[in-house]
């Protein structure tokens, strides 16, 4: 795979599947060089043995929920602005009816169990900022006032546009369309749009999640209030009636939980996704994702903590009868589970794939899945069997693709640890890149990626591992570098990487480089300052100075504190920034400049550390990017991004 092939990566979004599971409806996503954005549109499979047919001919069409009739999509789609609007149309496809026109954008959306209206989530604008006034930019924007502990988020800019509740009737998808009054006519009392949506909730607190009461009375949401001087991760969730009757709260901070997702059974049981913080409310390191049943008495774990892991980015709850299907990370690989009410669990798609998104009906389960070849599939679970009914895939494996092979190696204290590593093909031996991922409660897994595939095709081996502070292998796992960090983590991903190398003759041992980002970025500074047998290494976006980072980061209020601590000697004892002056190997550093996770000054400032000490250091800075430039950033971007990094490794670490 080279760096252009990023456009064969399709994803599938969460699917949504009809009442009576004759047909399922699905988002893909792609990234397209020539537009410099992702693209995609909504598809449909008529179960079970129809073929994908794209319904819509939007720009980048997402976020599909049916209609409880199953006549209706409701989606997401940019208006001319750019700003996320609800759109629907008929199920079987058809022109799409704008729903909303909201000066910030929608950022989430659910259907009212009769089917007549929407429950919406989204951002409010000031007057007078992000272009509500023709020709004022945001130079010439008033200043803002901050009080809070919190201020920015990555990827999403400045914490004053707060996202809240809103209810609107649905329009039939049929109806004729709406036409906008000419300029000469447009007041402020002109909509583009059919219905005035009704705004539930107003002030500085931002909602999150829309989900409908059983009895279509409330909504059931999460409020985030920012915190004056200290930061607290305990979620509460409140009851919102729709028809203005005020809320109440149905979980309380006293439970001790931070919650990522509020769902509602079919019978009306409430069921959260979420993790103890205990009561200092910023106990996160490693947090024990679990499924909670709301009963009169407060919360019931149904999964372990410990053992079962639920917090994988994109995870969310489906129902099939009185049970419910949740996504457990485990040893790189995304399993569905189905949880009673009783805690009995079982697998109902597992084996080397990640599962994205879910829904079921009956006996009938249907997921979005990656796999080892393929970015992106749709799978159909049922009668006990698996099989892929998508495609999407197929033009990444005509460009090449490598599936990695899976090692355990026994570290210095007897201490597994689990990984892989990619080789070209041929007899080698070929030089060899460590890699290291983020986080660092997060994982290396099974599905296609491109940082691998794009070195193994410019001829280098790869070399990657999930150490100890990783997900997917027990809480006490991804807990133990707790204030220790570089310690086991660091044996661990060294002692992999001694491990893979000396047991396989096709690869150099004499010619190695290494590169990670973020958590990674923190360990490639850290490896390098302790060990000079590299020829090269790559930090991107790093967390290097821990002294810096709480003033700095949209975490910072949290992270470092929970991660190395605050004793000024033990946060030394963990800091790249503390033992920079040992560094020998040459660094490029990779950042962009709206990076608020781990900010550009982490960047510059190791930099100029490595310039000053006599280093062979580049830096390298993409304008408009945050943290998830790899992942979502621009597309050409990406492949400037991945020219630069087999530039690199072409002048450090030659391939013969």
């Amino acid at each position: 795979m080279r760096a252009q092939d990023i456009e064969t990566l399709v994803s599938v979004g969460r699917p949504a599947l009809s009442s009576d599971g004759s047909f399922v409806v699905y988002a893909t996503s792609r990234p397209d060089v020539a537009a410099d954005r992702s693209v995609g549109q909504l598809w449909r499979v008529d179960l079970p043995d129809g073929s994908p047919r794209r319904i819509t001919r939007g720009i980048a069409d997402r976020s599909p929920r049916l209609s409880p009739d199953d006549a209706t999509i409701a989606f997401l789609r940019a208006d001319g602005r750019g700003r996320a609007q609800i759109f629907v149309a008929p199920a079987a496809g058809g022109e799409p009816v704008q729903v909303t026109d909201q000066p910030g954008g929608v950022t989430d959306l659910s259907w009212s169990p009769d089917g007549s209206r929407l429950a919406f989530t989204a951002r409010m604008v000031e007057p007078g900022r992000y272009g509500t006034v023709e020709g004022r930019d945001a130079a010439a924007e008033p200043p803002r006032r901050i009080t809070g502990i919190r201020w920015r988020a990555n990827g999403h800019g400045y914490l004053d546009r707060p996202a809240h509740l809103f209810v609107v009737e649905a329009p039939a998808a049929d109806a004729e369309p709406f036409y906008e009054p000419a300029p000469d006519l447009l007041t402020p009392e002109k909509q583009v749009v059919p219905s005035v949506p009704h705004q539930l909730t107003e002030g500085a607190t931002s909602w999150s999640g829309v989900a409908w009461t059983a009895d279509g009375r409330e909504l059931l949401s999460v409020p985030d209030v920012i915190e004056d001087r200290t930061r607290d991760l305990r979620s509460r969730v409140v009851a919102v009636s729709v028809e203005g009757a005020g809320s109440r709260e149905v979980l309380g901070t006293s439970a001790n939980l931070s919650i990522d997702e509020v769902a509602v059974a079919p019978d009306g049981a409430i069921f959260l996704r979420g993790n103890y913080v205990g009561p200092s409310g910023v106990d996160f390191v490693a947090p024990g994702t679990a499924l909670w049943l709301l009963e009169a008495a407060g919360p019931r774990a149904l999964t372990d903590p410990e053992t079962i892991d639920l917090g994988e980015v994109g995870s969310h709850l489906s129902f099939v009868g009185d049970d419910v299907l949740v996504q457990d990370r485990t040893r790189g690989r995304v399993r569905l589970l189905r949880v009673s009410r009783g805690r009995e669990m079982r697998e109902v798609i597992g084996g080397d794939l990640e599962v994205s998104g879910h829904a079921a009906v009956d006996g009938r389960v249907v997921a979005s899945v990656a796999l080892p070849t393929s970015f992106g599939e749709l799978v159909l679970h049922e009668g006990g069997t698996t099989r892929t009914v998508t495609e999407h895939g197929r033009a990444a494996g005509e460009r090449g693709i490598v599936v990695p092979e899976e090692r355990e190696i026994a570290g210095r204290d007897g201490y597994p640890v689990h990984g892989w590593v990619a080789v070209p093909d041929g007899e080698g031996p070929f030089p060899v890149i460590l890699q290291i991922h983020g986080g660092p409660y997060a994982s290396y897994g099974v599905h296609l990626f491109d940082e691998t595939q794009v070195l193994v095709d410019a001829g280098y081996a790869v070399v990657y591992s999930n150490p100890r502070g990783s997900a997917g292998y027990g809480r006490a796992h991804g807990r133990s570098i707790r204030q220790a960090m570089g310690t086991l983590d660091y044996f661990d991903v060294i002692d992999f990487f001694d491990g893979v190398v000396g047991s396989d003759p096709r690869l150099d041992a004499e010619r190695v480089g290494i590169q990670g980002g973020s958590y990674g970025g923190y360990m490639t500074a850290w490896i390098i300052a302790h060990d000079h047998r590299f020829a090269g290494a790559i930090v991107e976006r790093g967390f290097l100075d821990p002294v810096a980072f709480p003033g700095a980061s949209d975490i910072g209020s949290f992270f470092g504190q929970e991660y190395v601590g605050t004793d000024p000697e033990r946060i030394a004892a963990q800091s790249p920034m503390a033992v920079v002056d040992r560094v020998r190997t040459s660094t490029l550093v990779l950042h962009s400049e709206l990076d608020y996770r781990c900010p550009l000054e982490q960047a510059t400032r190791y930099y100029a550390a490595l310039r000053h000490n006599g280093v062979d250091a580049e830096m390298l800075v993409f304008p408009g990017e945050d943290h998830e430039l790899t992942r979502a950033g621009r597309p050409r971007h990406r492949v400037q991004r991945f020219e630069a990094v087999v530039d690199w490794w072409a002048r450090h670490l030659p391939v013969a």
